[in-house]
C-alpha cells in the first residue's frame, strides 16, 4: 500500500485514489457491490467510518506507475470474464484520464455473486 501518491508535483491523499476508482468500477455494467471479502454490510460500514474505497488495493512502485486490486461482487447472469476486462479498462481509463498516473496492472478478484431478488 501507498502512503501518499505523488503525480507532476501533485501530492494525492490515501484514499482519494480509491475511491475514485471504487465510484467509477460501481459504474460499470454487471457490478453489484465493490468490497474486500467479509466486510460487513454497507450499514455497518458506515457506523465504523469505512470509505467507500475498501476492496481497492493499491500498490505504487519507483517509477510512478500503480498496479490496482479490485475486489468486487457481480450480479448473476453476466460474464464474469467481460465484466472483469471491463473493469480494468475503466480503472486504468479513470486515472489516466482524471489523475494522470500510469496504471501498470489491474487484478480483478470476484468475491461473490449476487441474484435477484
Amino acid at each position: 500500500m501507498y502512503e501518499k501518491l505523488r503525480c507532476d508535483g501533485l501530492t494525492i491523499a490515501p484514499g482519494v485514489v480509491e475511491t475514485i476508482i471504487s465510484l467509477a468500477v460501481s459504474e460499470t455494467d454487471g457490478v453489484a457491490l465493490v468490497r474486500s471479502p467479509g466486510l460487513p454490510s454497507t450499514f455497518k460500514s458506515a457506523m465504523k467510518k469505512r470509505h467507500p474505497g475498501q476492496g481497492i488495493i493499491i500498490m505504487a512502485d519507483d517509477d510512478g506507475q500503480i498496479t490496482v486490486a479490485v475486489h468486487v461482487q457481480i450480479y448473476y447472469g453476466f460474464r464474469l470474464q467481460e465484466v472483469a476486462e471491463m473493469i480494468r479498462n475503466v480503472v486504468s481509463d479513470t486515472l489516466e484520464g482524471q489523475v494522470g498516473i500510469e496504471v501498470a496492472r489491474v487484478d480483478v478478484y470476484v468475491d461473490g455473486i449476487q441474484f435477484p431478488e
